[in-house]
């Protein structure tokens, strides 16, 4: 049934006005709140920002040329394409995209989600490939106070670690030195075609050897695949119960086959069952003893979904970003608006019935 309305245009468009005025209220009053765990995340993210700082000045002490034009932050983390001890191809992009002290935050998150604490223990199996990635993960640990179990394969991807003179190794160890990083390798390996240095020259695997008996840290060379993994799961266990696994990198001994390390997503898995795969690595192992563990391969897709810049120039600053602190409407002036606009609304309807009611009450009479 058509009920006639006494509404004017005017009314309506005034109160179409109001309504925008609000509206564009609400939207400019939004807030930034931090947080919950951002003092931790920010202590984690200068931690690796000053790690980077002290490799970076290390080696221009040691007039060690930068490439500017691969390596355009200056950070001496970006090594060459080429050298003896390269073990697989490098994404350019994937390494620089690492150098973001940030990165540090999200392990902090991502050890906050798997809900450790302190003195916690977790496995930590690592790669020359990404040592800013590495340095990530020691630097949450750290700042949270958790005991790591860390275990390298010292070969290196192109634009890693690929520097024999200035390996993985050497870099945790200046780290170390310097009082930033109380991590030091339990024990590594060569790395490379089934963790030994396959694909590599005799040379190449030489130095390898010669860089992790220089650094002072076990050498894992069992003589196949299978016996370093077996060894390796031997070390990682020997302490005592883990609480997490994290890998970083490629690494064949923590994946079995390579193509395992496609199969699982990048990022925090709680519970992981991967089947039908003829050789698993120190991280499926642990998965498949019911440990949480955390897989990082896919650097552009790890950055994505933090919201991280690619490639970024300059590096971004610790504490910056939605890792550290959420946008949100404020509360107050959003329910002010919203009371204010029913109001308005409410009033526009009285003076409707009551302007219809005089206009039915003119006819009757």
């Amino acid at each position: 049934m058509f009920v006639p309305s006494a509404k004017s245009k005017l009314s309506l468009l005034m109160l179409m006005l109001v309504a925008i005025i609000l509206f564009v209220w609400v939207e400019n009053s939004r807030i930034f709140v931090s947080d919950q765990y951002f003092e931790e995340k920010l202590a984690a993210a200068n931690l690796m920002q000053k790690a980077e700082s002290i490799i970076k000045h290390n080696r221009l002490e040691n007039n060690i040329f930068i490439d500017e034009l691969n390596d355009p932050n200056k950070t001496a983390l970006i090594g060459e394409k080429q050298s003896l001890i390269v073990t697989d191809r490098g994404n350019l992009d994937s390494k620089l995209t690492s150098l973001n002290p940030n990165f540090a935050a999200a392990f902090v998150q991502i050890f906050k989600e798997a809900n450790l604490k302190k003195n916690d223990r977790i496995a930590v199996n690592c790669t020359g490939s990404l040592p800013a990635m590495n340095i990530a993960v020691l630097s949450a640990a750290e700042i949270l106070e958790l005991d790591v179990v860390l275990i390298s394969s010292v070969g290196a991807s192109m634009f890693g670690a690929t520097d024999p003179n200035f390996t993985w190794l050497d870099m945790e160890k200046l780290l170390n030195e310097n009082g930033v990083l109380s991590y030091r390798s339990k024990a590594a390996s060569i790395g490379g075609g089934r963790d030994l240095g396959r694909g590599l020259n005799i040379l190449g695997r030489e130095l390898l050897v010669k860089n992790i008996q220089k650094n002072e840290v076990e050498l894992v060379q069992e003589g196949s695949l299978e016996q370093n993994i077996s060894k390796k799961m031997e070390l990682f266990e020997q302490n005592g119960e883990i609480d997490l696994y994290v890998n970083v990198g490629g690494g064949l001994s923590s994946l079995g086959i390579s193509i395992n390390g496609q199969l699982i997503k990048t990022g925090f898995h709680r519970y992981l069952t991967l089947t039908n795969t003829p050789l698993k690595g120190t991280m499926l192992l642990f998965a498949d003893k019911g440990v949480p563990i955390v897989h990082i391969l896919d650097i552009a897709k790890f950055a994505e979904n933090l919201q991280f810049p690619i490639a970024p120039v300059p590096l971004p600053k610790p504490g910056k970003g939605s890792m550290f602190e959420t946008e949100k409407y404020n509360v107050t002036i959003a329910t002010i608006a919203f009371t204010a606009l029913v109001l308005l609304i409410l009033v526009v309807i009285f003076f409707d019935h009551k302007e219809l009611k005089l206009k039915e009450e003119e006819i009757t009479l």
